[in-house]
């Protein structure tokens, strides 16, 4: 299936990189870039998204309300909002599961992960984004998080050990160990699970 992506960002400069480096990636198709926030609903009616990726915005328009205006439109287009420091707000919309928040300073796999994760039915938050985890997700160790957060992001076994640095025995160990915790149908309920718990 080939994921269809709507990059906007009022920087051209980003954008246009932005666009022509997720253009690599298998089964992406960047379809559109808009440089001004006020033309994003209207490009992703336009051109239909599969996911629209939101950088910076100069007109004053911050995420969250440029989320909602596109939610509210185009129901099923995902969204993942690129964010250097984003507000509680924003953070706990997406903890909610409506969209998905990466730091400006993470590395493009994270960016593939997340809008894989989106068109899997499971948004996520980037975990350097987050406060220090609650005592109750501590029943998830810290492998465990970001064994799910990848998969969550829709990477396969060999990718998450690659990413990882671990051998796919040891990130199948940790998988099980996390569904079990959870009480998981497979990874990705765990994953599901563990997301909608605000711990990945």
């Amino acid at each position: 299936m080939t994921i269809r992506i709507l990059v906007a960002d009022e920087r051209r400069l980003i954008s246009e990189t932005l666009a022509e480096t997720l253009k690599q990636v298998r089964d992406f198709d960047v379809v559109e870039t808009v440089n001004d926030s006020r033309q994003i609903v209207p490009a992703v009616l336009r051109v239909r998204p599969t996911v629209a990726v939101l950088g910076a915005t100069t007109t004053g328009r911050d995420e969250l309300h440029l989320a909602d205006e596109l939610r509210a439109a185009a129901p099923d287009c995902g969204i993942a909002v690129i964010a250097a420091e984003p507000s509680r707000a924003v953070l706990d919309r997406a903890m909610a599961g409506v969209f998905s928040v990466i730091p400006n300073h993470a590395r493009l796999t994270h960016l593939v992960h997340a809008i894989r994760g989106i068109v899997a039915g499971c948004p996520t938050i980037d975990p350097s984004l987050l406060r220090p985890p609650s005592r109750n997700s501590r029943q998830l160790n810290d492998r465990e998080r970001e064994v799910l957060r990848l998969t969550a992001g829709g990477a396969p076994i060999k990718e998450i050990a690659a990413e990882l640095y671990l051998s796919p025995g040891t990130v199948r160990n940790v998988t099980s160990s996390a569904i079990k915790k959870l009480e998981g149908r497979n990874r990705f309920d765990a994953a599901r699970i563990a997301n909608s718990r605000g711990w990945l």
